[in-house]
């Protein structure tokens, strides 16, 4: 008789559902040096703030159409109208704060990518280069989380609070911080 395979063992907010099980499995904590794709990943944070990731990644897809795949040339050119469009968006979340908030994370993006150092390197430059290890127990935000949220508002952007840039720094893999039993921890 053939043997089961071994449980995996996950973080234990992964449990829940297939959705959140995958995107653990595939996503979660995988380094992304691609400025596009962490400025999306942070946009995608801010409109968590105060909701589950679980809505978020349900809504994703929606949240591709409606922002252009999260291509910045097009987000920053945004106007009221765009503004007005989205609000009736209910594939997404219509909170004309991160919306608008995304629109001008679009603009600071552009600006960052303008400069001598591009969005990726500067974000990355600031953790050391590589992930960064944690252990112990969770935390809600980090000296680190706290510089680079600083640094971020400085630059234009908005909901980019020392606790959602901290989950962003999970989730693009500048931490890593699987549990230690998880079987993605290495």
């Amino acid at each position: 008789m053939p043997k089961s395979p071994a449980p995996v063992t996950r973080c234990s907010w992964a449990g829940s559902t297939t959705l959140m099980q995958d995107y653990h499995d595939q996503e979660w904590g995988v380094p992304i040096y691609d400025s596009r794709a962490l400025w999306e990943k942070l946009m995608l944070d801010g409109f968590q703030a105060g909701l589950s990731w679980s809505i978020i990644l349900r809504k994703r897809e929606a949240f591709l159409k409606a922002f252009h795949n999260f291509d910045p040339e097009i987000v920053a050119r945004f106007t009221e109208k765009d503004i007005l469009r989205l609000m009736q968006d209910e594939g997404i979340v219509r909170a004309r704060t991160k919306i608008e908030a995304t629109i001008g994370g679009a603009r600071a993006f552009l600006a960052i990518q303008d400069s001598i150092e591009d969005f990726s390197s500067r974000i990355w430059n600031m953790a050391g280069g590589k992930p960064l290890q944690h252990t112990g127990p969770v935390l809600a935000q980090t000296s680190l989380s706290v510089e680079i949220s600083k640094t971020l508002k400085k630059q234009g952007f908005k909901f980019v609070g020392p606790v959602i840039v901290y989950a962003w720094m999970q989730a693009v893999g500048i931490t890593n911080d699987h549990a230690e039993t998880c079987f993605r921890r290495k």
